[in-house]
C-alpha cells in the first residue's frame, strides 16, 4: 500500500523582467494533501491556479522550493535508486492522448517498454502476456488486435485508455490524472472516467484527479480541494464542497457548472 503526502509544499519560479532583472512567482503556496489507497482526491481550479505544478512535483519533475513530500511517512531520498523506486509507485495519465503516444510505434511497444523497465526479470512471453492483460484491464479487447495498432488507428477515447494502460504497467500505487478527459469528445468522457473509478476500486489505487470541472469532481472523488492562485482555498468531502461551498471562488465554480435541474426550475418559474 502506497501513501504520499505533501506537507506545506511551495514552489517559486524566477521570472525575468527585462533590463530590471527578475521577480519571483509563487505558483504553489503552502499546500498539504494526502493520497491514500482506494481514495480519489480532486484538485479543482482554473488554468494557472497551480494544479499542474503540484502534479509535476508529485512526479518529481519539479522540486519544491519549500515543504516536504513523504512516501509512506518518510521524506523522499535524493539517491537515484530511491527516486527510481518512487517513480515506480507514482504514474501519470496525461491530458492529451494525441501527443502522449508516439505515432510511429504500436500500442504494444508503448506498453512493453515500461513493463521491461520495471520488471526486468520477466521473459519475453511473460512481457507479452502482461501487455495483453493491461489492454484487457482498460477494456481494449480483443487485446491482440489493439496491441498491433498504432495510435492514429484508435479513437481519442481508445488512445486515452491505452495511455492509462501504460501508466498501470509499472503497477503503481498512485495515479495522477491531469485533466484526463478534457481533450475527448463529450460523448466518451464518461466512459473514461468510469474506467478510472473502476480501476481505483479494483486495484486499490490512490488517484489525484486534476480538473477545472467541479461537476465531475463531485461524482468521481471522495475529497475535493479547490485551488486559486496557488492556494488551497477550500477542502472537504465532495458533496459538502459542492452543496455547501464556503469560499466565494468555490461558489463561482459551482454556479458555472451545468445543472439541468436548475435550468428546468428557471424555465418553469
Amino acid at each position: 500500500m502506497t501513501t504520499i503526502e505533501l506537507r506545506g509544499v511551495s514552489k517559486e519560479y524566477k521570472v525575468r523582467d527585462g533590463w530590471r532583472g527578475g521577480t519571483t512567482l509563487r505558483a504553489v503556496n503552502d499546500v498539504s494533501l494526502t493520497l491514500e489507497p482506494g481514495r480519489t482526491v480532486a484538485l479543482v481550479g482554473q488554468s494557472g491556479s497551480g494544479k499542474s505544478t503540484i502534479a509535476k512535483m508529485l512526479l518529481q519533475l519539479e522540486q519544491p522550493t519549500s515543504g516536504q513530500i513523504l512516501l509512506d511517512g518518510k521524506p523522499l531520498s535524493r539517491r537515484r535508486r530511491d527516486r527510481s523506486a518512487y517513480r515506480h509507485q507514482v504514474q501519470m495519465v496525461f491530458q492529451d492522448p494525441f501527443a502522449s503516444l508516439n505515432p510511429y510505434h504500436t500500442i504494444e511497444h508503448h506498453l512493453e517498454r515500461p513493463v521491461r523497465l520495471h520488471h526486468p526479470e520477466l521473459s519475453s512471453d511473460a512481457v507479452r502476456e502482461r501487455v495483453l492483460d493491461l489492454l484487457r484491464r482498460v477494456r481494449l479487447d480483443p487485446a491482440e488486435q489493439f496491441a498491433v495498432r498504432r495510435p492514429h488507428e484508435l479513437s481519442g477515447g481508445q488512445r486515452q485508455r491505452a495511455a492509462i494502460a501504460r501508466a498501470l504497467a509499472p503497477e503503481p500505487g498512485i495515479l495522477v490524472a491531469d485533466e484526463p478527459v478534457s481533450m475527448l469528445d463529450v460523448s466518451i468522457r464518461l466512459g473514461v472516467l468510469n474506467l478510472l473509478g473502476t480501476l481505483q476500486r479494483e486495484e486499490n489505487l490512490g488517484v489525484l484527479y486534476i480538473t477545472h470541472d467541479l461537476a465531475t469532481a463531485r461524482h468521481f472523488s471522495d475529497e475535493i480541494l479547490v485551488m486559486y492562485k496557488g492556494d488551497i482555498v477550500e477542502r472537504g468531502p465532495a458533496d459538502r464542497v459542492i452543496l455547501e461551498p464556503q469560499h466565494e471562488y468555490t461558489r463561482l465554480l459551482a454556479a458555472a457548472a451545468p445543472n439541468p435541474e436548475r435550468r428546468l426550475a428557471e424555465l418553469s418559474a
